[in-house]
């Protein structure tokens, strides 16, 4: 891994990548799994991974989801071919003597979920970021959202558990015609420093 990527990769992970509104084209199960597969490898604060995802692609799992939509993005999310719910864990530490056996890490957190959640949140956000990468290196357009009433699809998809949205993205092959111009990034002197 010394040898940095090309330019056109560059390109298609980060400077010509972007966020559309409108969705076509399929997704089949194969590509779901290569998506899962690549993404479960970025790391998270002692291989957490509270990452959970639903692949909402069914008319019926469509149709659960979409009273969970902000009307800015029932259209768009209505006929991507893919929704992704990105989810957290509350009881992510139980899967931790498996995920990171080197010590009693499950000990770290035990007690009662609120001590977990930023932890959960934290890590789990980045997994979500991770998704969006992955699903840019497999070549499909993303379209990442937070406008939905999380209360509702967690009522709706995960009732009884201890799992929790966080936002969606939508995957699929993106329309040009749907993107706004590319707004502005800050500048290094404004966003960083070195010391």
């Amino acid at each position: 891994m010394s040898q940095p990527l090309s330019d056109p990769a560059f390109d298609q992970l980060f400077r010509t990548a972007r966020t559309y509104n409108r969705f076509s084209g399929e997704i089949d199960d194969a590509t779901i799994h290569q998506l899962y597969e690549l993404l479960k490898w970025g790391p998270t604060s002692a291989n957490q991974s509270p990452a959970r995802f639903v692949f909402v692609r069914s008319p019926e799992a469509k149709a659960k989801l979409e009273p969970a939509l902000d009307e800015g993005n029932r259209a768009k999310t209505m006929e991507a071919p893919v929704t992704v719910i990105v989810a957290h864990d509350l009881e992510f530490h139980e899967k931790l003597p498996y995920l990171f056996p080197h010590t009693d890490a499950k000990a770290w957190f035990d007690g009662p979920q609120e001590g977990r959640e930023e932890h959960a949140f934290r890590n789990g956000t980045l997994q979500g970021a991770y998704l969006i990468i992955a699903a840019r290196a497999l070549g499909l357009d993303t379209g990442p959202m937070t406008g939905f009433n999380a209360a509702m699809v967690d009522d709706t998809f995960f009732k009884g558990t201890s799992i929790r949205s966080n936002f969606l993205v939508n995957l699929g092959k993106g329309d040009p015609s749907s993107i706004f111009e590319r707004s502005p990034r800050l500048p290094f002197d404004e966003a960083c420093r070195i010391e």
